[in-house]
């Protein structure tokens, strides 16, 4: 790896504090990426993404108050540079129908977050 100017800044989003541990270890693993914030709700999502300007948001999908779909519309429309990926444990068969037009630059499901699959994202 050449350099390490860039540090992509992430803003984890689960209202389940173990799995955004696991979240957090993951992110860690990934040369250059950090966690600068975390959110148990839709809410927080959308008041830290303005406050703490992450480069990639990982959006649980069933938040308590505004669901991770409309927390990922909102955060797009205030920050449309931001990569959002929609997470959750249902298949992808499964999602809600208005998952698919949210925004958001892809969906993983909660087994498959691996420093791999965060890697493949295209930021930015």
């Amino acid at each position: 790896m050449t350099g390490r100017s860039a540090v992509v800044d992430v803003l984890i989003v689960d209202d389940q504090p173990p799995f955004r541990s696991v979240a957090r270890t993951v992110v860690g693993l990934v040369g250059g990426w950090t966690v600068t914030a975390e959110a148990e709700t839709g809410e927080d999502a959308v008041r830290l993404a303005a406050d703490t300007h992450p480069q990639v948001v990982l959006m649980d999908i069933n938040l308590p108050g505004i669901d991770g779909i409309e927390a990922t519309r909102r955060v797009l429309a205030a920050h449309p540079a931001v990569t959002v990926v929609l997470m959750s444990s249902y298949a992808a068969a499964d999602l809600p129908a208005d998952a698919a037009d949210c925004g958001a630059a892809a969906y993983l499901h909660k087994e498959d977050l691996t420093p791999a699959a965060l890697r493949a994202l295209r930021v930015g």
